[in-house]
Parts: structure tokens; sequence; C-alpha cells
């Protein structure tokens, strides 16, 4: 019966009634259909090696097929796109063999989530698709129960050989509803761009295609061809941001940021312009020109007499996988006459916890054998352990702010950067608070013993005119008094 059923609703649509289709509604649940055959495909086109899953085409044929009897029953369908986060990762720490089973369990689970007549497929290595089974009503609140199942499921831990993976998967889907004249080709691209956007505010998220997020992705592409213009012709300049010391109150520094001022927009933020530079292959341009920046701010600062310790940039994956990084930055540090350790290298901690090149062990290594101070930023969203902070000689832990919000309030919040701060004070490693945004905030940190803070209660990231003039004002209400006596220039 149930391999009948597809030629069934075939024949139903070919013919074209509605008395026709409405027979094939009421005959059958509506679960079955889609129906799928005991091996778990649809079909015999394109199936997966690995999983036994049909494939792209397949899952674009059933959202066809789905549409079909939906616009003759005035039902909905929409199609959901599930992706492994950071799967790259998950080939780097096992063998060929556990990652196909991590793939095929976790086929297995998203299966084991759905309804019986949902038609999942297998679009690449870490992707796979399904097409919804038609339903009378199917929204938003629907799906994401559906989706957050299939994440439930999949989180759950995968026996390899002896030891537990964990894998989470991001989720985007889109609803017919939600397109003009739909096909499955275009559900199939709406929830490829929706997925796209989980990613980038993940791991672990959903999100649902909508007129909103096209336009967004419309502007993103624009940008996207607008960007290494802006590039070279000096539209991204340095911001700068301030650090101090909680127990002093002294300026122990300023962190360099990107920002892109748009001669039309204004101001665009780094979270959608930085996406577009690493696609184009630039963040090693970028950050060839936030080092020069930075070094040049430290130098205007010491000539007209103030005294800024030093300066962090945030360095990139694609910077620390250059073999001639160690050399710029020597020469850059010439150029300028300044000492090593007055530039602080940033590193996030998923490229300290990921990252087994030779290259970035040995830039990394380089870097801190010159002089240069090293900085492990985002801590406690990447994983690293703590052979991994000593390896590459980290001197200071810079706690991601998602600890940090509402740490005034919330116990649970001040338990986890207690643990933080005893763990690094252990180590030997200095701390820094960041997104610090109220005076309370500040307070709490400063009772549990954080070193340093930095975030919108100091001060927003700012251009290099106006750090004198900052400078200044909190000099003037922090004592004790500057070292050396401003000069204008």
């Amino acid at each position: 019966m149930l391999l009948f059923f597809p030629i069934l609703l075939a024949v139903a649509y070919l013919v074209g009634g509605q008395t026709a289709m409405a027979f094939v509604g009421l005959a059958f649940p509506v679960t079955l259909a889609f129906a799928l055959p005991p091996d778990g495909t649809y079909g015999d086109k394109n199936r997966d090696a690995l999983t036994g899953l049909t494939q792209r085409e397949g899952v674009v044929d059933a959202a066809n097929l789905a549409l079909a009897m939906s616009r003759r029953l005035g039902w909905s369908t929409g199609i959901i796109m599930v992706e492994i986060d950071k799967f790259r990762l998950v080939e780097e720490r096992y063998d060929h063999a556990m990652v196909n089973r991590i793939v095929k369990v976790t086929a297995e689970r998203i299966c084991d989530s759905l309804r019986d007549a949902d038609i999942p497929a297998r679009i690449d290595n870490s992707t796979f698709a399904i097409a919804l089974s038609p339903v009378r009503r199917l929204d938003l609140e629907v799906v994401i129960q559906m989706a957050g199942r299939i994440q439930r499921s999949v989180a759950e831990p995968i026996s390899v050989e002896g030891t537990n993976a964990y894998v989470t998967v991001s989720v985007g889907f889109s609803l017919a509803a939600r397109l003009n004249d739909p096909s499955g080709e275009s559900l199939m691209q709406a929830a490829t761009a929706a997925l796209i956007e989980a990613q980038r505010n993940g791991p672990s998220a959903i999100r649902s295609y909508s007129l909103a997020m096209r336009d967004r992705i419309k502007s993103r592409n624009s940008l996207s061809e607008q960007v290494a213009d802006a590039l070279e012709n000096g539209e991204i300049k340095a911001f700068y941001q301030p650090q101090i010391s909680i127990g002093t109150g002294a300026i122990t520094g300023f962190e360099t940021l990107a920002r892109w001022h748009h001669p039309e927009r204004g101001l665009i933020p780094p979270a959608e312009f930085l996406p577009a530079l690493e696609h184009a292959g630039l963040m090693d341009r970028l950050g060839e020109l936030m080092v020069t920046e930075a070094l040049s701010a430290l130098k205007y600062w010491d000539d007209i007499g103030i005294d800024v310790p030093r300066v962090s940039v945030n360095f990139s994956s694609d910077e620390l996988c250059n073999p001639r990084l160690v050399e710029r930055i020597g020469w850059e540090l010439d150029k300028f006459d300044l000492t090593p350790d007055r530039l602080v290298v940033e590193v996030l901690e998923t490229v300290v916890a990921s990252r087994s090149d030779d290259v970035v062990i040995r830039n990394l290594a380089s870097l801190a054998r010159l002089g240069c101070c090293l900085d492990l930023d985002d801590f406690g969203t990447g994983h690293a352990s703590i052979t991994s902070i000593r390896r590459f000689s980290i001197e200071r832990i810079k706690i991601d702010r998602s600890f940090v919000t509402r740490i005034d309030e919330d116990p649970e919040q001040q338990k986890m950067v207690s643990a933080i701060l005893t763990m690094a004070d252990r180590l030997g490693l200095d701390t820094l608070a960041e997104g610090v945004e109220t005076p309370e905030e500040q307070e709490m940190l400063m009772k549990l013993g954080c070193g340093h803070i930095q975030g919108f209660a100091l001060a927003r990231p700012m251009p290099l005119a106006e750090t004198q003039d900052w400078i200044e004002t909190y000099l003037s209400r922090h004592s004790p008094p500057p070292a050396r006596h401003l000069k204008v220039i």
C-alpha cells in the first residue's frame, strides 16, 4: 500500500480533479502522503551511499509533489535544512571511519525525529534536507518544535570507539506560504538561505526564511561586492576601545577594532562586513591594515605625551597561517621604533582549541619569543584546554561578554567567572572582562578579582582623533594624575 500511494497521488494530480485529490486525502492519512520505502529512500534516484537517503534531486521532486497536493487541498508544506555545526573540526578530530559513523548516526537521529511521511535527504557531507509532508496547518511554531526535536535528538552523545562524540546542528527552514509561486527548487534555496542565517547566529540556532531575511541577504551581497574597494580606498578604519585596570583605574591599553564608514549607510557593524572580507580572502590584508594603524596610534599617543602602555589587535586564522607573519610584524615594529611588548596579539579561543597547523603553532610561538603579548579572546566559547593555553604562551585571557552580562544579578554567572579567575590565577595568567556595560557589573568583577575590564561602561570604540579628549577627561576624574604632561600637536 505504501509503495502504491505515490502512484495514486500522481494519477490524481494528472487527472487534475479536486474530487480525485480530495479522495486521496481522505482515503489515506496525511502522514502517509509521502510514505517512505523500507530502505528510507524516496524512489530509486540518487541514493546516498553512506546513509541510504535520497539526495538533492530527490528532495526537490518530493517538495514539488507536496506543493501540488497542497495547492489542490489548501494545505501547507515546506523544507527544513539541517547542518552539523563546525563539521570541519569534526573531520580534524576523528579519522574517516569515525566521521562516517557520526554522519550516519546523525542521519538516523534526524529520520527518527520526523513524521513517517516526511522525506529526508543528504545534500552533502554535513547537510541534510527534509521535504515536509503536506498538512492542514504548518506554521512557524510547528516547524520550530520539529527543529528543536531534531536538535535534541542529535545532541545525544555518539559512541565512537570507546569514547563519546558530541555534535550540534543548525536548522533553517522555508514555508511555502512565505514564497511567491513556490517550487521545490525555490523552497530549497530559501531554506538554504535560512540555514546560512542560522549558522551566522549559531551554533544550534534555528531560523525561518522571510522577506526581511531576503532583504538582509541582498544587502550583504551588495556589501560583498563593495568591501574590497572599501578596504583599499580607506573606508575601513581602525577604532579604539580603552581597557583599564580595575584595581588602580589606570589605562592599560586600547583594543583596535575595524569599522567601515560607508558613504551612504554610515557605520556598518563588523558582523556584516567581516564575513564578506573573509569570503573574499582579504582578512590577511585587513590584519595588515589594523596592525599598521594600531602601531601608528601608539606612536601618536607617545608623541603627545599620553601614556598608553599597549595596543591589541585581533589576528584571524588567515593571518596566523601566513608563514611570513612574524617577519612582517617585526618590520612594522622597527618602522615605528616600538618594542614588541607594546603589541598585544589577540587570538580567538576557537583558533587555539582547534588548530593544529604547524604554521599557526610556529607563528604564535615566534610572536611570543619576539616579545609580543598574547591574549586569548572570547574565553569560554571555544573549549580550549589548559594544555593549549600553556602551549601557545598565552599571557592573558579575555572573558567573553556572555559570562559578564548581568553578572551583578545572576549568581550562576558569578560562579562561572569566579571559577575562570581562580584557574587563571593558578596558571599565572592575567584576566580581562569584555562587554562590561554597567557600573554594577564593573563593581562585581572587581569583587571577584578580575584584572582588567573593557566595554561600554568605559567607552564605545572611537576614532583615533577622539581618543585624546576621552583620555584627558578620564584621567581628570581618576587619580593618580597622569605621569606626563599632555601637549597638543
